[in-house]
């Protein structure tokens, strides 16, 4: 099948990669020149675990191809998939211009029948608007669905090639039809393509993010409260998850959710139901409580250091999550801010993200080309991402690094006790305190 795919960030790239690994003819589009010269020397501008081989496979295999012109991607093409960002608007709402501007191209460019799929996150009602707009341009036949994606960045591939379920809204029994064809080789195993109605496709995106969100801010005050009664949320999050209603999955606390898509889908359904007059307090408690969250390191560190002015804290990740270099909306990111509002200095330290990272910290933080480097003559270590490579560390080699043996850690890492028999001051999320005196 012939496939355009028109915007290049994670979803796009990862669409249309992993679209032309089962066989179709894909192209990329995006009006981003340097991005699509990069693509075109098979540089990936993502940091994505597996994306990389299948560009450069397909590309030389010549099933996958990238293009500033969108217009011309539009009439090669049978089926349009729009992947372009949504970014929040001021009022929360997500910004359709991108989605709405693709959709005139594809007008203007509808030179026989076509299906045109929107793969952004994009509210309740889009389909319709694009629909609209696309018919302002052409008299030419054509079909609009929602495909919304469950992508998660670090897993992307996997999850694309081996769907929990792929979700579609139609509008018509023969744009199913080419969907279900497309998406037949991810399927295989029998994980559902569950086949719907157009807005119930568009509310599923959100409810499914909100859904995982609340569950995130559900156990980050869970351990807050833990911490208060001296309980210890470890086990609490292994008593409740082996519940079978309830699982173990988004129930481990942290320093709050950040990314690309729950704070602001949750924003945007926030937004869609006080349009509508309809109350959905439980999200606004969710989106209240994430922001508290990412101020609880800042609130341990000044419980041991007390005036941060003129401390020195390292920090171990940038990146919202591990497996990516994505900092949009990172914990780590409102951390060091804090921290240098304070007046602290910080060295930091993250395996991908430090790049994207210094597009907003610039120079004002000493950037760690290994992580034991962020610690010399620091009074803390404060560990914001999950890491692999931070999970067995030489604790020897940082306590003598260090200038204070004191660890706050966002992740639960380590083990309190030991840690306290080490002689570190360890402060970790919902868990009781290790010390030295322990």
């Amino acid at each position: 099948m012939k496939v355009a795919v028109v915007g290049t960030g994670y979803v796009g790239l990862v669409v249309g990669s992993c679209l032309a690994e089962t066989g179709n003819d894909v192209i990329c589009a995006d009006v981003d020149a340097g991005k699509i010269a990069a693509l075109q020397h098979s540089k990936v501008p993502i940091y994505e675990p597996g994306l990389e081989p299948i560009v450069v496979r397909n590309q030389r295999e010549g099933r996958l191809t990238f293009t500033t012109d969108v217009g011309d991607a539009v009439e090669r093409s049978e089926v349009v998939f729009i992947a372009v960002g949504t970014p929040p608007d001021e009022d929360g709402s997500a910004d359709l211009q991108h989605v709405l501007e693709v959709a005139g191209t594809i007008g203007r460019h509808m030179t026989a029948p076509k299906v045109v799929v929107t793969k952004s996150t994009v509210p309740v009602g889009t389909a319709e608007k694009v629909r609209a707009e696309i018919a302002r341009h052409t008299t030419m036949r054509f079909h609009v669905c929602s495909n919304p994606e469950f992508l998660k960045e670090g897993a992307a591939v996997e999850d694309f090639m081996k769907p929990d379920r792929v979700v579609v809204g139609v509008d018509s029994p023969d744009a199913a039809k080419v969907i279900e064809e497309l998406y037949a080789p991810f399927v295989r195993t029998g994980n559902p393509l569950i086949v719907m109605d157009i807005p119930s496709a568009e509310m599923t995106k959100y409810a499914a993010n909100a859904m995982l969100a609340t569950r995130i801010s559900f156990m980050n005050q869970i351990a807050r409260l833990c911490e208060a009664v001296g309980a210890d949320v470890t086990h609490v999050r292994r008593g409740i998850g082996s519940d079978r209603r309830i699982g173990q999955a988004f129930l481990f606390p942290g320093p709050g959710y950040g990314g690309s898509c729950f704070p602001k889908d949750v924003k945007a359904l926030i937004r869609t139901a006080h349009d509508r007059a309809v109350p959905i307090d439980i999200l606004t408690a969710v989106e209240t409580a994430n922001q508290e969250q990412k101020h609880v390191l800042v609130a341990k560190l000044r419980r041991h250091l007390g005036d941060l002015k003129d401390r020195t804290v390292a920090v171990w990740g940038l990146a919202f999550k591990a497996e990516t270099d994505d900092v949009r909306e990172s914990p780590a990111l409102v951390l060091v801010e804090t921290l240098l509002a304070a007046g602290a200095r910080v060295q930091v330290h993250d395996p991908a993200a430090m790049e994207t990272a210094a597009r907003q910290l610039g120079t004002r933080v000493a950037y760690a080309e290994h992580a034991y480097d962020a610690l010399p003559g620091a009074d803390a270590l404060a560990i914001v991402t999950e890491w692999l490579e931070y999970r067995n560390p030489d604790f020897a080699k940082m306590k003598q690094l260090l200038r204070r043996p004191l660890i706050v850690d966002g992740r639960n890492l380590y083990d309190p006790q030991k840690l306290g028999r080490l002689g570190f001051t360890y402060d970790s999320i919902g868990r009781p305190l290790g010390c030295a005196s322990s």
